[in-house]
């Protein structure tokens, strides 16, 4: 009878080649390799790079970035800048970008307090690309909107 296979302690473990599945966008490029060792791919459902995705590709966190660009603002500084966005929405946004590592909030000693929101260097990375997305949906929005128009027209 044969005895089962034991691995010895003297070879070691093969560990499997980082690769990485094809994707769109950036194929065969790894941008970042997450703690465990595995590469970041928000195409891939469990990866935390997904979260950050939803975050910046959220429009109030757009909206949030190209106000902050200029430099930092009072909330109310914020709400009248982004018109639309309920407080709500302003808080939980600022709470969540903040959480992040994007935003600051300073608040001064003064009665009542003096609460200012600014980009951190992480947050200032989303300007270029963040703008980039706004001038484009301006660029293009009435072609957005005849292939809308297009496309209820023909579904009716």
């Amino acid at each position: 009878m044969n005895a089962p296979f034991r691995r010895s302690a003297t070879v070691p473990q093969m560990r499997a080649p980082r690769t990485r599945r094809p994707r769109p966008g950036t194929p065969g490029q790894v941008l970042a390799w997450l703690p465990d060792g595995r590469p970041a791919d928000v195409y891939s459902a469990p990866c935390p790079s997904r979260a950050a995705l939803d975050r910046i590709a959220d429009k109030w966190t757009a909206l949030i970035v190209g106000a902050l660009s200029t430099g930092t603002k009072r909330y109310a500084e914020l709400r009248q800048a982004i018109e639309g966005i309920s407080e709500k929405m302003l808080t939980q946004t600022l709470r969540s970008l903040e959480r992040d590592g994007l935003v600051t909030r300073t608040v001064h000693p003064t009665v009542p307090p003096k609460v200012e929101y600014g980009l951190t260097e992480l947050g200032r990375t989303l300007e270029a690309p963040l703008a980039a997305v706004r001038d484009w949906a301006e660029l293009h929005i009435n072609e957005v909107n005849e292939a809308r128009l297009r496309y209820d027209t023909d579904q009716a």
